[in-house]
């Protein structure tokens, strides 16, 4: 039987139970494993309504894993960039949990989420990854990463179509770029005079990849969080004009 609370012995990282959330991205997914163990996951594509649909499948994909909230070693969730309303959703929705069954909460951005996929099936291809986000405006947010192992080499940044192909050359020069993200293939499409880049398809931000990004981290017994939003760009918000007194609407 599980006990709750921060004075539980915790287990070793690799045995870790972990319930990773990804709605930063154009997914909108959740995972539950132990290392590279993948119990149980569920993904659906949505642009929009995070809030209505995160907690039923948390709920769906608990159950199928056959494990409690209780049973939990640690939440995961993927901190941005993306959309400003998926971040805040997701966040929410883990902070919450992490807090109702007093276990650590870790925060991952969805550049790394990508990076850890990518990971198990790429080390030692010799290329740089290159990883593309829709930032839902003109330019896209990207990130570098060696392989083998799986590094960053450049901060996150958030660049034009049109000025991609002399990002990545000021950065890696004429190394072959393999690119993933939910933007891999405009970002692709922009590298096209680079004979040597190509386009990892499915590869949006996804919750196994948050699970799997955290899997090894030292911070999982720790008692400090690490979920912060990251935007990247500063978010679109407009509030509402103030009518000025006496005036009325006339339509």
């Amino acid at each position: 039987m599980s006990t709750l609370g921060p004075d539980r012995r915790p287990r070793s990282v690799s045995l870790s139970l972990i319930l990773a959330i990804e709605t930063a991205g154009s997914l909108c997914s959740v995972a539950i494993g132990r290392a590279d163990d993948l119990l149980a996951e569920e993904c659906r594509a949505v642009r929009h309504g995070h809030a209505e649909i995160v907690l039923p499948m948390i709920e769906r994909v608990t159950r199928a894993a056959g494990v409690a909230p209780g049973d939990l070693d640690g939440v995961a969730v993927a901190t941005g960039p993306g959309g400003f309303t998926g971040i805040r959703v997701g966040l929410a929705a883990a902070h919450g949990i992490a807090l109702a069954v007093k276990v650590p909460l870790l925060g991952v951005t969805a550049f790394e989420a990508v990076a850890a996929r990518i990971a198990t099936g790429s080390h030692g291809t010799g290329e740089v990854l290159l990883v593309a986000l829709d930032s839902r405006r003109a330019e896209l947010f990207v990130q570098l990463f060696a392989d083998d192992p799986i590094v960053a080499i450049a901060p996150p940044a958030a660049v034009l179509p049109v000025n991609l192909a002399d990002y990545v050359s000021a950065h890696v020069g004429n190394v072959a770029v393999a690119v993933a993200g939910d933007a891999a293939d405009a970002a692709n499409l922009a590298l096209m005079d680079r004979p040597d880049a190509r386009s990892i398809a499915d590869s949006a931000p996804h919750a196994w990849g948050v699970l799997l990004a955290v899997r090894g981290s030292d911070e999982l017994h720790g008692s400090t969080s690490t979920a912060r939003p990251f935007y990247l760009r500063v978010p679109d918000v407009t509030m509402p004009k103030r009518r000025s007194p006496g005036v009325t609407n006339t339509a």
